[in-house]
């Protein structure tokens, strides 16, 4: 349910930051350059949901220690 409100969130601020740069335009290009980046990662969350937790971690095998070799072989 969280990642459903996440996404909801992050679309709702990323429609908002969208209006915004329509209703009043950056003066520059390097203004407009520098709302793309949250916008986007605003848009990627929105879209894909949080990413953590699709895969399942594997755990690491212990290692078994092997007996070491008698010197001069």
């Amino acid at each position: 349910m969280s990642s459903l409100l996440l996404r909801l969130v992050c679309g709702l601020l990323f429609s908002a930051l969208v209006l915004g740069a329509v209703v009043h335009p950056p003066d520059n290009l390097t203004q407009g350059l520098g709302m793309m980046l949250p916008a986007s990662m605003l848009l990627g969350v929105a879209l894909k949901g949080p990413r953590r937790g699709i895969i399942p971690k594997k755990k690491a095998t212990a290692r078994v220690p092997t007996a070491p070799e008698p010197p001069g072989v």
